[in-house]
């Protein structure tokens, strides 16, 4: 994974600035600017932790991953010295007729300013500080020139709730990025996805009598999704409250993700803070990530994907998963998960299958994680499923190479702290334990760690004893024909 994180660095600063590596330092945009009312808003939430100070843990004192070589931030202070009111490359949405109220709908400033970033080599999409912006659900289409930035300085957000949404809008995303190759999306500044109306919706889960769901119009938008894109850098910003995903890349390769916080209530349904799927070459490093589902969920098609430094919860953990859903094919390999805090969430480190799909999940490595007060530290669950109706199956992804080294810290005694739920049909293999060592937050240890035909080895004794993984592998092999990927 060194070599993975060196090689997106040296990819995608090439891509991003090897026509024009002085794009932005202290540039404007100069178009006449109309007179703009500026909203009164509050400051952000504090910055992610700088890169060079460890995530907080005795566990570990990990050194700081590499920062990437992307380019910095355009001044949005037009009394800055340094800002340049003649550069042709920095395109301010208010100089296209924002006007940043939190009201007015700004949608055709921001197209009109993407279209002529679009155009030329390391062009700026400014959304300038002290504003909040509102546009409707838009895709922002390349292909584009070398090095474009879209730079969120101030406050920019949806319509508020689904009765706001415009009728001809997809409920299904709102900021899309569409086969772009080479962007930075960066800023100091709050992406607001005014969440909340859309998580009251009665059809989400738990809303009916019971922990049922009600009927009714379900769709909720992803918040940002990049397609088929590639060579992407998204840093600095504050995302929060997302009707449902908070960002999704989908078909895309060599992204890397960087110094963000993303933040939603622990009880907001379905706000996912990464996921990834189809997507391969990804780094995800020194970010703080608080939500009410996965941190960060793994989908099929993932290859090669870094995550190191990342503080999660509460939440539900860091997924691989779900995989295999109806019956298709799944595969993800080459995923490390290391120097990361995990903190009161339901899962910690997590791949979860459904019955009857097949591919592989294989060279997954968690490594140097510390778990504060969260439940199923440790857990593969190839029996995934979401309500009492899914049926038994024979099929199933088949799980190998997985490795569980320096693990440590405390869990929610309500559920035992390792869980390995494997497939009646096809085995887990090649499971190694190494320094697993889990105590109760509070009450007695749990001694009764759950096994199902997974097969492994522990290199350490762990804490609680683990004695149902069966040594060596299962009398029956998998086809690697089969299952391959």
């Amino acid at each position: 994974m060194e070599l993975l994180r060196g090689f997106l660095i040296i990819w995608i600063t090439l891509a991003l600035f090897s026509q024009n590596s002085s794009n932005v330092e202290g540039r404007y945009h100069a178009h006449k600017k109309q007179k703009n009312k500026k909203a009164p808003v509050s400051e952000p939430p504090a910055y992610p932790p700088d890169p060079q100070d460890p995530v907080p843990s005795p566990v570990y004192s990990p050194p700081a991953p590499s920062s990437p070589a992307y380019p910095p931030p355009v001044s949005s202070d037009p009394t800055d010295p340094g800002n340049s009111s003649s550069d042709p490359c920095i395109f301010d949405v208010t100089s296209f007729g924002a006007v940043g109220d939190g009201s007015t709908d700004d949608t055709a400033a921001f197209k009109a300013a993407w279209k002529e970033a679009c155009k030329v080599e390391s062009g700026v999409v400014l959304a300038p500080s002290d504003y909040v912006f509102t546009i409707t659900s838009t895709i922002f289409s390349g292909p584009c020139k070398p090095g474009l930035v879209f730079q969120v300085d101030g406050v920019l957000m949806p319509p508020n709730g689904p009765d706001c949404w415009p009728e001809s809008d997809s409920k299904n995303q709102w900021l899309v990025f569409y086969k772009i190759d080479g962007m930075a999306f960066t800023g100091r500044g709050t992406i607001e996805g005014n969440g909340e109306k859309w998580w009251e919706l009665p059809c989400k889960p738990h809303r009916g009598p019971n922990g049922s769901t009600l009927p009714g119009q379900c769709d909720s938008p992803a918040l940002i999704r990049f397609f088929m894109s590639s060579n992407l850098v998204v840093s600095g910003l504050q995302i929060q409250n997302s009707p449902q995903f908070h960002m999704k890349f989908d078909g895309c390769e060599g992204v890397m993700i960087e110094k963000l916080s993303i933040s939603s209530p622990k009880l907001s349904p379905n706000t996912d803070g990464i996921h990834v799927e189809n997507t391969k070459y990804v780094g995800i490093y020194n970010s703080v990530i608080s939500n009410g589902d996965d941190c960060i969920s793994i989908g099929p098609g993932c290859t090669d994907v870094d995550i190191e430094g990342v503080t999660c919860g509460p939440s539900h953990g860091i997924s691989i998963g779900s995989l295999g859903v109806h019956n298709s094919q799944a595969c993800v390999s080459n995923i490390t998960v290391r120097n990361v805090l995990i903190k009161e969430s339901d899962n910690g480190v997590r791949i979860k299958t459904w019955q009857g799909g097949t591919g592989s999940v294989h060279g997954i490595s968690f490594e140097n994680i510390e778990m504060q007060n969260v439940r199923n530290c440790m857990i593969i669950d190839q029996y995934y499923c979401l309500s009492k109706g899914c049926r038994n199956q024979t099929a199933a992804v088949y799980l190998t190479d997985v490795k569980y080294r320096n693990i440590k810290g405390t869990y929610d005694v309500r559920s035992p702290p390792i869980h390995f739920a494997c497939s009646d049909a096809v085995a887990c293999t090649n499971i190694t334990l190494s320094e697993v060592e889990l105590f109760p937050e509070e009450g007695e240890l749990l001694d009764d760690p759950f096994c199902w035909n997974a097969y492994g080895s522990q290199e350490t004794l762990t804490i609680p004893p683990i004695t149902c993984l069966q040594e060596g592998e299962p009398q029956t092999l998998v086809e690697s024909s089969k299952y391959g990927c």
